[in-house]
C-alpha cells in the first residue's frame, strides 16, 4: 500500500497562483508515472499534468504554459505549480502514482478560483 497526502489547495483570485504538493509514503523513483488529475462535479476526471518514468512532463492543453509539474524522487514528493489561475480551474485536484503492480490516489484537495 502507498499513501498519498496532498496539501496546498485553497481559495485564490483569478490570476493568482497556488502550489499543490503530494507526499508519498514510499519511494516514487520506480513509478511508471505520476500525475495530477482534477474533477469538476458532473464531469469526468481529467489528467492535468503528468510525468513518465523518465520524468518527461505532459500537460492538458487547457493548462499548458500555466501549470508546471515537478517530482522529487529523493523526497518522495510531487508538486503542481499553478499560475495565472482561472475560474474554470476550480476543481478537486488529486495526485496519482502508477507502479507496475498497482496505482494509488490521494484524497484530493479543493482549489477554488473566484473573486
Amino acid at each position: 500500500q502507498v499513501q498519498l497526502v496532498e496539501s496546498g489547495g485553497g481559495l485564490v483570485q483569478p490570476g493568482g497562483s497556488l502550489r499543490l504538493s503530494c507526499a508519498a509514503s514510499r519511494s516514487i523513483s520506480n513509478a511508471d508515472a505520476v500525475g495530477w488529475y482534477r474533477q469538476i462535479p458532473g464531469k469526468p476526471r481529467e489528467l492535468v499534468a503528468g510525468t513518465d518514468y523518465l520524468g518527461h512532463p505532459s500537460y492538458a492543453d487547457s493548462v499548458k504554459g500555466r501549470f508546471t509539474i515537478s517530482r522529487d524522487n529523493l523526497k518522495r514528493t510531487m508538486s503542481l505549480q499553478m499560475n495565472n489561475l482561472k475560474p474554470e480551474d476550480t476543481a478537486v485536484y488529486s495526485c496519482h502514482v502508477r507502479y507496475s503492480r498497482g496505482e494509488y490516489w490521494g484524497q484530493g484537495t479543493q482549489v477554488t478560483v473566484s473573486s
